[in-house]
């Protein structure tokens, strides 16, 4: 397809609340004109990028699409087992939070009270079972269109962890998105491991070194901003999480807004300044419908759910493309100033 351009995704975890990013790349993926230089992404992130590019390496754009949909699709099927159900109440509702539901509550009392060593002694893992059925890890590492970079957290050193295309395996996928009050810590290569969400989420710097494209398209499934202030337990905690794993991305942006500044003022010159690099920052987000979505919903994997993730994903990245293709390669579609600094 002519009139093609380069851009490099940032995805953002977010547990089920990634069916969201679903939606959005297989509408990107559908309409043909973006080239996909290069992926992060950070647990449900680093789920959807590595499926995607397991599929792609099979079956081009198509097959990424039919990766993502089996994956996402068997994943629904799995919530027949959960007890973290929604509520009869909630249904007729259509509320799709989880605040009310026994289970999720039970579950919330026992991670309060049990470690993930004294609840799980017999390591029982639905989620790397579903990787073990959906993963090809010869397939991503050969997908030599697409470059990877996901992240998890050192849990000795608090660094973060870039695990590329060539490195990524099911474990790496594990530690990106092992939250350690649910799960064990991921050993690899003899390092423990906790979700990349609290060093980068998703993290940005590896497009400044290793990818060509300037253009940085962000799938944001926490909205960016609150009105008011949370008063009850559960909103508290709700924006604790959100603020917690949007550190690392504040950081992020504050350090591309200056670079930016610099190279627009011509304050860098000679072989330093030729060294630096001015991203273009896009972001796909859809506040109103994620917005009203608390934390313990991200554990809500409902088929119901997710298909309502997925569409809302769809028609974001339809809008999206109408109204800022035009801006790639040219300039930032967003205010990074006024959303991040």
């Amino acid at each position: 397809m002519t009139n093609t351009k380069r851009i490099n995704l940032a995805l953002q975890g977010g547990g089920s609340h990634g069916a969201y990013t679903w939606g959005v790349l297989d509408a990107l993926i559908e309409d043909g004109r973006l080239e996909i230089e290069a992926v992060s992404g950070t647990s449900a992130g680093a789920m959807n990028a590595a499926i995607m590019l397991q599929g792609w390496a099979k079956g081009g754009g198509a097959g990424a699409r039919a990766a993502l949909a089996a994956f996402w699709s068997e994943l629904g099927q799995m919530s027949i087992a959960s007890p973290i159900r929604r509520t009869p109440l909630d249904r007729l509702q259509g509320n799709w939070n989880l605040d009310d539901s026994p289970g999720a509550l039970w579950a919330d009392l026992i991670q309060r009270t049990l470690t993930p060593w004294q609840r799980n002694p017999l390591k029982f893992d639905p989620l790397r079972d579903l990787l073990t059925r959906h993963f090809d890890q010869e397939a991503v590492r050969a997908c030599h269109q697409i470059k990877a970079f996901i992240a998890a957290t050192n849990v000795a050193t608090g660094k973060v962890r870039i695990f590329t295309r060539e490195e990524l395996s099911i474990d790496a996928l594990l530690a990106s998105a092992c939250l350690p009050s649910i799960h064990e810590a991921v050993v690899i290569d003899g390092e423990p491991y906790w979700d990349g969400g609290f060093r980068g989420n998703p993290p940005i710097w590896p497009f400044i070194y290793n990818s060509e494209s300037a253009d940085v398209v962000m799938i944001e499934v926490d909205p960016p901003h609150r009105e008011g202030v949370p008063t009850s337990n559960a909103e508290i905690a709700d924006r604790l999480n959100e603020i917690t794993f949007g550190g690392a991305l504040m950081a992020e942006m504050r350090a591309i807004a200056f670079v930016q500044e610099l190279i627009d003022k011509g304050a860098v010159t000679g072989a330093f300044g030729d060294r630096l690099k001015k991203l273009l920052i896009h972001s796909i987000t859809d506040a109103p419908t994620l917005a009203p979505l608390g934390a313990v919903s991200k554990f809500n994997i409902e088929p119901e759910f997710l298909d309502h993730l997925f569409k809302a994903g769809r028609a974001s990245a339809t809008a999206w493309l109408a109204s800022t293709f035009d801006k790639i390669g040219v300039e930032n579609s967003i205010d990074i100033r006024a959303r991040f600094l």
